[in-house]
Formats: structure tokens, sequence, C-alpha cells
């Protein structure tokens, strides 16, 4: 059956995302992080699982109907995953380095992919109380302590030197090559998928990711951003960072931009 993203879903996923935070940040606030050691050498913790368990039963009770695919529970084989038309791509706890940091630079992604778009997503940055959310047909928002954000009336102008916002935790050695064709700019560092919502809420310009992420890094803030105008494309074919169209869950490298510089 073929499921086009319902508008009240997005309120749905917000009380999601935050139910969520609330779980991460009772590990969070513990005095000692028990941190295990995946498969791939990538850290998981508590936190990581508790935010899984919470977001996957949740979706359970709101579309029974629509698999769900964790970062915490990957291995679902190729054969079953191609036939998805849509399905839910979340992310526990993006950015797990900085949460044993505790720099607060943490996100709670969930994501909607419609036919290998990311359709609609919620970023919820629990230390920070700031929640970004959107659907391509509907528009995006910010909701923090100082209320709710339409980031599509935002009036936001180009500046002349292009604000580059990139990981904290991952420098990639093509990076250095990119800015050097880019010139004069501003470098800001900061975790997980806020890079993408700097660009959604026209604080930063461009974000460069010229190395490896996996889909569930990626789609929810994606969505947030392409549902501003903003891009998202693959830096070699310049085309839309697309979803599940692959056996390999790794994203090529791509280049986002905000809508403001894509205009420009």
């Amino acid at each position: 059956m073929s499921h086009i993203f319902k508008q009240e879903w997005l309120g749905e996923l917000v009380e999601i995302t935050k139910a969520a935070g609330e779980a991460i940040m009772q590990v969070y606030g513990s005095e000692q992080m028990d941190v295990q050691a995946k498969a791939d050498d990538s850290p998981v913790t508590a936190a990581d699982l508790a935010s899984h368990k919470v977001i996957v039963e949740a979706l359970a009770r709101l579309t029974p109907e629509i698999p769900v695919m964790s970062e915490e529970a990957a291995d679902i084989p190729w054969e079953t995953r191609k036939q998805w038309q849509q399905y839910w791509l979340i992310d526990p706890l993006d950015g797990t380095k900085e949460f044993i940091k505790r720099n607060g630079e943490f996100t709670v992604n969930i994501a909607f992919i419609d036919k290998g778009r990311a359709l609609a997503g919620v970023v919820y940055a629990p230390v920070l109380d700031k929640c970004y959310y959107g659907a391509l047909h509907l528009g995006a928002w910010l909701a923090s302590a100082d209320g709710v954000t339409d980031l599509n009336q935002l009036a936001v102008v180009a500046p002349s030197v292009p604000r580059v916002v990139g990981s904290r935790s991952h420098v990639s050695p093509g990076l250095a090559a990119y800015l050097e064709t880019l010139g004069e700019h501003e470098m800001t560092s900061i975790g997980s998928s806020l890079k993408f919502c700097l660009l959604a809420e026209g604080k930063a310009d461009i974000y460069p990711r010229l190395g490896l992420t996996s889909e569930w890094d990626t789609a929810a803030a994606q969505a947030v951003l392409e549902s501003v105008g903003g891009k998202v494309v693959n830096a070699d074919k310049g085309q839309v960072l697309d979803y599940n169209q692959k056996e390999a869950i790794l994203n090529p490298y791509f280049i986002a931009t905000a809508k403001h510089w894509c205009d420009k």
C-alpha cells in the first residue's frame, strides 16, 4: 500500500523525539556513562538503546504497517529492504561522540522516506531544547524556548563570505582541498545533524561532507533543509541525496547548501 506522509504525523513525531530525548537525558545526567564499541568500532551507550526503544515502540503504535530502520537495528537484508516504498529511518542518538563529551551537540533523528526521498523529518536536540521539523509539501519549523519559528518566513541575505559548517569529530582530508577552492570563508564546527539545521535556520551557508556518513545520519535533517528550499546533492554528480537505493547504507560525499545561498 502506498502512503503519503500525513500532516498530523509531524506533531506526533515531535512528541516521540522529545520522549526519546527524555530517555537520553536520564543517562546524560548520570555520573557514569557505560560506553561500548560496536562491530565497526563506533561507540554506543545505554542512551542510544533507550532512545531506540522509545521511538520504535511509538512508531509501531502510530503506523504499524510501515517498516522501521534504525542505526541500532540495521541488520535488515537488502532483499527485504529493497521492497520498501515507504519506511521510517531513525538515528536514536546522532552524535554519540558529542554525547560522550557532554557538549550538548547531539540529536534524535526521525525521517520518513518515500520512494527514495527524505520526505519528512524531525531533529531534536535535548540539551539545546531545539526541535527542527518539516515535510517537503508542508514547510519547516523550529520549536524552542522562544516559541515556534516558521523557517520559511525567515528573511536571510546571503553574506559576501560563505559561512561553512563542518564536523566537530570527523574531519576529512578532502575538506581542506574543497575549502581552498572555495576561497575566503568562515568556518564553524558543530556535531551531529545540527549542521544541516544551521543551514535551515539561515545561520550558515554551506555544509560540505567529504567523508563517510550513513543514511540515518542525514535523512531527517535533509528533509528539514529541503523543506525550506535548501539542497543536499551528491558531491560528484549533483543529484539529490537519496535513500535505500542500494545495499550499502553509506552515503556518497555530498554538499548541502542553504536556500539563500542556492538563490545567489
